[in-house]
């Protein structure tokens, strides 16, 4: 049998945005909050079988012994979203932040909240 990847696939980190909307959840829980989210009508063994495998992969954790089970997020979203995006910088701009920067600002001009964002936390990195 395959090791399963320890990537996330598009519809595991939906699965996972749901749970860290949610804190805690069950299966049932979670594919309501899909429904409401508009990702589409799940049938509940396909989110059951997903948090099963975020939970095999870690992102997931059960917190109680009786059925339902319930879960709730082993790591948090800034956690699992610089990951993906340290993949992403490594994977597509071979390492270059300033490409990726480039990139970002070439598909749109910023609004004045992202550049204020911006501008706010290029400062605190040089006083930092």
């Amino acid at each position: 049998m395959a090791r399963p990847s320890k990537e996330l696939t598009e519809r595991e980190l939906e699965v996972l945005h749901a749970f860290w909307h949610l804190g805690e959840a069950g299966v049932a829980e979670a594919r309501e909050e899909l429904i409401r989210r508009e990702q589409g009508t799940p049938a509940y063994t396909t989110v059951a079988t997903l948090v099963r495998i975020l939970a095999e992969k870690g992102f997931l954790r059960q917190v109680n012994e009786d059925r339902p089970f319930r879960y709730q997020p082993a790591r948090t979203y800034e956690e699992v979203s610089r990951r993906l995006l340290d993949q992403v910088v490594e994977h597509v701009f071979r390492g270059s932040r300033e490409h990726l920067l480039m990139r970002l600002v070439e598909r749109r001009a910023l609004s004045a909240r992202e550049r204020a964002i911006l501008e706010r936390t290029l400062d605190e990195e040089a006083e930092g």
